[in-house]
C-alpha cells in the first residue's frame, strides 16, 4: 500500500535529520543506532524503504524521542496515514 511508504518515508526522513542535526560521524550513528555502518550509509543516503517501520521507530526510540499513535476516525479527503512531528 503506497500510503505505507509515505509513512515510513516520512518517519526515516526524521531519524535523518535528527542525526544530520547531531553532526554525527558515521560510526558513532551506527553505535547509537546498533546498526552496521554500511545501514548507516543507506539511512544517510535516504534509502528508508531499505527499513521496517519498526525498525524506524527503534531509531527514534534510541535517538530518545517518544512516538505516540493515534487512531481516529477518517473524515472525507484525509489521507489515511499522517504522520507529524513536533520540535
Amino acid at each position: 500500500m503506497p500510503t505505507n511508504f509515505l509513512a515510513r518515508a516520512q518517519i526515516g526522513f526524521h531519524v535523518f535529520k535528527i542525526l544530520e542535526d547531531k553532526k554525527l560521524k558515521q560510526r558513532e550513528i551506527a553505535d547509537v543506532l546498533g546498526i552496521a555502518q554500511p545501514e548507516v550509509s543507506h539511512l544517510m543516503n535516504e534509502h528508508f524503504s531499505r527499513f521496517t517501520t519498526d525498525k524506524l521507530l527503534d531509531f527514534l526510540k534510541r535517538l530518545d524521542r517518544k512516538v505516540t499513535i493515534e487512531v481516529s476516525r477518517r473524515h472525507k479527503g484525509e489521507p489515511y496515514q499522517q504522520v507529524s512531528f513536533t520540535p
